[in-house]
């Protein structure tokens, strides 16, 4: 929409689109600079699909982590980044990333009380890739839990999903994700006292909810209620239930502020210095998800229900470039039985404990299990396009695995619950041959799998997939194993679960440079107009740095965008570097 003899009903120096973490992060560094900042949330709850997180940010030189010892040198930690991503992210954003990311994490640490002390980092989380330059100890920090009544009133306006690991727990026991490895690492009957220390915190813990009533939020719940106390703290607006619904360019295609329907009416927003879109991914975009990736079911994706691509239309309309689209946060989930919250649960320890193996529906494997989650998931489609079905595939186990581990939730021993096998989603049998016929696969393929699969694990190495060989593959795996990741299936009745490509969030976006800006497929800049989080081009390119590497991305070119936008020349409306983009990797349309 062009801004031509238009009058605006509200004027700010920036609008952020969208509550996330990159929203809120965006709006903090805005503020901080001195501009006055808006943000507009669709939804009538804030929080986004950061509030559905596990809450990790992958930032490397965290001031947490660096108060540990724990420092890396810039250029190792970009020559791990170009490993991974390759020419599909230029290299100034990618040295971006590794630059501003810590400064980032100390900002924002200093904005607030809630944010000074409220982080953790969890050392031996291994970065996903070892092999390529990652760090085995690991560069994910994660919020410290904080009781969400400390939002007064506000808290009813904040998303939270009350479907959490450890659900089977009594009420009141919540758990961290280094809770959660201390309770599997029980099972394996090693690090005694670190365990009998997690189970009188959880004892510690129900005792309190009882007697004092406490809300405690975790993961990606904590950090939506630190940086919303925290812009509550610094006095700065959100409008809830306010979808942007176009953006507004001037004669030369510079974009100068925004159309947002608020109240039943539309409210022509200025933004003097810039539109942050924030909006979250293409996640239950059915339209969308069939266009770039008809393999999948938007019903799949664990994002915020309201990210339907939006802010990445509303881009594209005014020039902006599009890339990856095809691709997403994998995160390889049991399909559930049908009624529930939630059509997928997804699966990262299920998928690393020893005692399984998963199958495509020529009943053979075709990745490491265990695999980072994104890889994982991209195996699993590319698999499905060669002709040969992968989606379902089926995660074959034995009643040994069952009554060790914590499944989705439920306490080891617990049996699956029948609503799985009424809905064809588990099978169960006393043999190989019949579980193959449960589940519709050659069963002499699926014999001789199993057969090679045991014989792997009985010698402890995996010569098809080399399981076990990354310590990424092995942290929530057993310790006490030669190979921590191979156990054979061997206890009948032996038992299967479809398993299919769910996400965290897709993917492809807006193309962006190194200081957030959208740009066009000639790589030039729009003025006026940033991105970031989901709603751009993944500086991670097709891959997956380490826990966190969606959420600390977002905040960081939040941050990036916002103090670009406080150099910009008020009166001419345009960035100090316009032109076209140095990059490695041409952008699609």
């Amino acid at each position: 929409m062009t801004a031509a003899a238009m009058e605006f009903d509200h004027e700010v120096d920036v609008l952020v689109a969208g509550s996330g973490a990159g929203g809120f992060v965006t709006a903090l560094a805005a503020q901080a600079e001195g501009l006055d900042t808006l943000i507009v949330e669709k939804s009538p709850v804030y929080g986004g699909s950061t509030a559905y997180s596990g809450g990790g940010s992958w930032i490397p030189n965290h001031p947490v982590l660096v108060a540990q010892g724990e420092q890396d040198d810039p250029e190792t930690v970009l020559r791990y980044l170009i490993n991974i991503a390759g020419d599909k992210v230029s290299h100034e954003r990618l040295r971006c990333y590794v630059e501003q990311a810590p400064k980032m994490a100390g900002f924002i640490m200093s904005q607030s009380h809630w944010l000074r002390d409220g982080f953790v980092w969890y050392r031996g989380y291994s970065d996903y890739h070892p092999d390529k330059g990652g760090n085995t100890r690991g560069r994910g920090v994660w919020p410290k839990p904080i009781d969400k009544r400390k939002l007064g009133r506000d808290e009813a306006n904040m998303r939270f999903r009350a479907i959490t690991r450890g659900s089977d727990l009594p009420k009141g026991a919540w758990m961290t994700s280094q809770d959660y490895h201390a309770m599997i690492r029980m099972r394996w009957g090693v690090d005694r006292p670190v365990v009998a220390k997690t189970m009188l915190r959880l004892a510690v813990r129900i005792a309190r909810f009882r007697l004092t009533g406490e809300r405690m939020a975790t993961s990606g719940a904590a950090l939506i209620v630190r940086l919303r106390l925290a812009q509550q703290e610094n006095g700065i607006p959100m409008w809830l239930n306010s979808p942007l619904t176009q953006l507004i360019t001037d004669g030369g295609g510079n974009v100068v502020g925004a159309e947002v329907q608020r109240d039943g009416s539309l409210v022509r927003v200025r933004a003097r210095r810039g539109v942050m879109i924030a909006t979250g991914g293409f996640d239950h975009n059915a339209q969308m998800r069939t266009r770039y990736q008809p393999e999948v079911e938007p019903g799949w994706s664990s994002g915020s229900e309201d990210n339907t691509g939006d802010g990445i239309v509303a881009g594209q309309t005014v020039g902006g470039a599009i890339d990856l689209m095809d691709d997403a946060w994998w995160m390889p989930g049991f399909l559930l039985p049908p009624g529930g919250i939630m059509a997928v649960g997804g699966i990262l320890a299920e998928r690393q404990y020893p005692g399984q193996f998963i199958v495509n529906s020529a009943g053979k494997r075709f990745v490491s299990e265990p695999a980072p989650y994104t890889d994982f998931g991209r195996a699993q489609i590319d698999g499905h396009k060669t002709g040969v079905s992968h989606i379902p595939a089926f995660m074959i186990f034995d009643s040994r695995y069952l009554e060790r581990n914590i499944i989705m939730g439920r306490r080891p021993g617990r049996a699956l619950g029948q609503p799985f096998f009424d809905a064809g989603v588990a099978f169960k049998a006393d043999t190989m041959a019949e579980l193959a016929a449960h589940i519709g696969v050659p069963p002499e393929q699926l014999i001789e799998t199993h057969e090679r699969f045991n014989g792997f694990a009985r010698n402890g190495v995996d010569d098809d997939f080399h399981r076990g060989e990354s310590a990424y593959e092995n942290y929530y795996a057993d310790p006490s194993r030669p190979n921590p990741n191979l156990a054979p299936v061997e206890s009948p009745p032996f038992y299967a679960i479809k398993i299919v490509p769910g996400d965290l969030g897709t993917k492809g976006g807006l193309v962006t440079n190194e200081h957030a800006q959208v740009l066009r497929a000639d790589g030039s800049v729009i003025p006026g107009l940033y991105a970031t989080g989901n709603s751009s081009s993944a500086v991670m390119g097709n891959d997956y740095a380490g826990p966190g590497a969606t959420i600390g991305p977002a905040m960081t070119f939040g941050y990036v965008g916002a103090r670009h936008m406080a150099t910009l020349d008020q009166d001419a409306g345009e960035p100090d570097e316009t032109g076209r983009q140095d990059a490695t990797h041409v952008p699609s349309v």
